[in-house]
């Protein structure tokens, strides 16, 4: 079984829509989805990861509303889970830039901490540590990410492989490709649950550019059992081959005095 994790394109994230970047990267994506042999898709709620399936699905000569009243799925939406704990010490040591201009502190994304921050404190690191720790035991955000982990683990067993563990127990062997068209965040949550990792080690470590691809597979070593494996994170060789410069929407500043990036 293989799962493709397929971030929309390039955002404009106030009107939850796409760039026109973002549509020339959507429609790059689109002339090459056939190569994925992909047999079922499922949608996030949100407009840009629609408006980045809606080039695709066209392409492959299905329906898309079909597709978006069948496969849609709520616990694809972007995550955004919040951490707004403003009393604790090390929130804006954690979260700066947080003060308003009344004085009060808005509430923030739980993983966009700052890396100074988060590498001092290697628990947030630690496959179920993070849930303990200091700025996120009393917020919702683990709660939010059981919620994405069991919906994903629900429409696993659907497919024959069903959560035994860290594993899957494999009830009934599948070879489908299953395509989900979201977002970084909830990519990150699903891919460290696949993987036993924590979800801050990839919010942090990992880059995965509009309209990119990461192909995760089965492994099954042992009859019945099965784990799953990356073949290959944020690939964006559609565009390369037809000649776009993946977008830098998925950075930060290479350099900090480099003004032009974003911080």
């Amino acid at each position: 079984m293989r799962l493709l994790f397929i971030r929309h394109g390039d955002p404009d994230y106030v009107n939850d829509a796409l760039t026109d970047i973002g549509a020339a990267e959507a429609e790059s994506l689109s002339r090459h989805i056939a190569e994925w042999n992909i047999d079922d898709i499922y949608l996030s709620p949100l407009g840009r990861a629609r408006e980045t399936a809606r080039y695709s699905i066209n392409a492959l000569g299905l329906d898309f509303d079909d597709i978006s009243k069948k496969y849609t799925r709520d616990w694809l939406m972007e995550f955004n889970a919040v951490v707004d704990v403003p009393a604790m010490p090390h929130y804006l040591e954690a979260y700066p830039n947080s003060v308003l201009p009344d004085g009060s502190l808005r509430k923030r994304i739980c993983w966009d901490m700052v890396p100074a921050y988060l590498n001092r404190h290697p628990e947030y690191f630690e496959t179920w540590g993070w849930r303990d720790t200091e700025l996120i035991r009393d917020t919702d955000v683990a709660q939010q990410y059981d919620w994405v982990c069991n919906g994903l683990d629900e429409l696993l067993a659907e497919y024959g492989y069903v959560r035994d563990g860290m594993g899957y127990r494999v009830e009934k062997e599948c070879t489908k490709t299953i395509a989900f068209f979201c977002h970084f965040g909830v990519s990150c949550v699903m891919l460290s649950h696949l993987t036993n990792t924590s979800p801050f080690s990839l919010w942090h470590g990992w880059c995965l550019a509009p309209t990119s691809v990461t192909d995760v597979y089965t492994e099954e070593r042992q009859q019945g059992y099965a784990s799953f494996r990356a073949w290959k994170t944020g690939d964006v060789s559609h565009l390369i081959r037809d000649g776009i410069e993946p977008s830098f929407s998925a950075r930060f500043a290479e350099v900090y005095s480099n003004m032009e990036q974003r911080h």
